[in-house]
């Protein structure tokens, strides 16, 4: 299954898992949101708009309805401090992102997690404001340094990734092969990746 959107800028038909890091969480590039748009932490019920917002990205195949409980729990409090969106001026979330936690290798580290934005609003400059606030908010949390999984298909998340500072990381020479063939494919369209 090919995991893009309509706005990837090129087909990658290889779709792998790949991991980035960040070492650390200082100089955050700092974004603003378009006119007519804000960003909100989550409230109760808000797990259905992050279905709904997943679904409509186009680039998760078909969800469990439960996914969201699955995936962050049900902890009221953690969820609030941890999961953002991005609302129209109706009030409607659009577009989502989790400054989650996770232990890797052994030690603990923050994690930008499930990153979607709706198919009609992409390319509107939502991303990269909604990455400012879930960096800082790893950072606050005590987190001082992040990690990420995707896909190699998600090539304009991996493009708005290395713009926050995260870098492609590799444990095998599979994993390295796979980073050097989207890297060589992305600088074809003048984005290299930082680390290869």
């Amino acid at each position: 299954m090919r995991l893009t959107t309509r706005h990837e800028p090129f087909a990658w038909d290889i779709d792998l898992p790949v991991k980035m890091v960040r070492d650390d969480l200082e100089a955050i590039p700092e974004y603003e949101l378009p006119d007519g748009y804000a960003i909100r932490w989550y409230q109760p019920g808000d797990g259905e708009h992050w279905l709904r917002i997943h679904q409509e990205c186009e680039g998760y195949g078909s969800l469990s309805a439960n996914l969201f409980d699955e995936q962050f729990g049900t902890d009221p409090k953690v969820l609030r401090e941890r999961i953002a969106f991005v609302c129209r001026e109706d009030g409607i979330p659009v577009s989502t992102n989790a400054a989650w936690m996770g232990d890797w290798n052994g030690v603990h580290w923050g994690r930008v997690h499930w990153v979607a934005t709706s198919q009609d609003e992409q390319g509107k400059g939502l991303s990269k404001p909604i990455m400012t606030l879930i960096c800082e908010r790893l950072k606050s949390l005590g987190h001082d340094k992040a990690y990420l999984t995707t896909n190699t298909s998600r090539v304009r998340a991996i493009a708005l990734y290395t713009v926050f500072g995260f870098q492609a990381y590799w444990e095998t020479e599979k994993e390295e092969l796979i980073w050097r063939a989207l890297g060589e494919k992305m600088k074809d369209i003048g984005h290299g990746i930082p680390g290869l």
